[in-house]
Formats: structure tokens, sequence, C-alpha cells
């Protein structure tokens, strides 16, 4: 049960990603989360640095969506300026937001990668689907009501895998 939270991969950064080490997986497509994977949560826009992290994705044939828990506001004002598509209140972990980026991308699931700051909602939600998860270091150290809440059973889980010996990164 408790290997549905443990994430294929560990990275500090979503820029620490690159397109040939997704290639060389065979990945075609990303599902991202939003708040705390790509910017801190309560960034209304991309950084320069990360809207050419989306071009490099997109030139290499990498294709991103961005799945969210958030309203469709705060989606939509951040991904429509970069022209990133998006799915909004996407209630992760449940699988039917994860289903529709994939159908929207026309890709298969072993072609898809999920890539997101918190076990509960994005590693979950992925590997439910069976999906290659990469969880990245929360780009911000502040968080709202319900992911604080995330952060302390994510940290009693991992605390329990790393006792276990199923993970070998350092917070």
């Amino acid at each position: 049960m408790l290997n549905f939270f443990l994430p294929n991969e560990h990275v500090k950064s979503i820029f620490h990603i690159t397109p040939q080490m997704l290639k060389d997986k065979g990945v075609k497509g990303i599902i991202t989360d939003l708040d705390n994977t790509l910017v801190e949560w309560d960034r209304p826009e991309a950084t320069p640095e990360l809207i050419e992290w989306f071009k490099v994705m997109q030139e290499s044939g990498i294709k991103v969506t961005i799945v969210s828990n958030n309203v469709e506001k705060r989606v939509r004002l951040f991904s429509d300026p970069i022209g990133i598509p998006f799915v909004y209140e996407a209630k992760k972990p449940m699988r039917r937001a994860f289903r529709r980026a994939i159908k929207d991308m026309s890709l298969q699931n072993d072609e898809v990668v999920v890539i997101g700051d918190q076990l509960l909602t994005d590693v979950l939600g992925g590997n439910r689907l069976g999906l290659y998860t990469i969880l990245v270091v929360p780009v911000a150290q502040t968080d709202g009501f319900v992911t604080k809440f995330n952060r302390r059973m994510e940290r009693r889980i991992l605390g329990w895998m790393k006792r276990k010996g199923m993970i070998n990164w350092e917070d």
C-alpha cells in the first residue's frame, strides 16, 4: 500500500529534469503540478527561467500539461500567457484529471511522467495509474492550509520509507 506513495525519482527542482533524461525513459509528455512545483503557490506568473524550460521541452517534442487542484482563475491566469494546456480543480489524487491530460496529449500511460511536490496528490495520483512519478522539492517553504496538513502526513510517510530503506535521498 505505501508503495503508492513512493516516487520513481526525486529531484531538487523542475530544472533538474531535462528533455534527454525524459527521452531516455521513452517519455513524450509531462503532467506537472503548478503550485510549489513550478512556482511558489502565491506567484501569479511563470518566471523567465520556467518559460525557457517549457520552451526547451516543447522544442524537444515533449508535451506539457499542468494538472492542478487549484481553481480555474488561478491556473488559467498562469497558463494562458505561456500557452500551456491545463486541467484545474483536478481533485488529485483521483485519476480523472490525469486520464484527461493523457488523452488530450494523445499519449499512452507509459509515455507520460507526473512531476509534483506532494506525495498525497501528485505521486499517489500518478502511481495509481502506473505512471512514472518524479517528486520535486517544494519551491516555497510556505503552504496553504490543506497543504500544511498534507506535508505533516508526508513527513511521516517519508520517515517510515527512509527507515525501511525504500528511499535514499535527503530532504
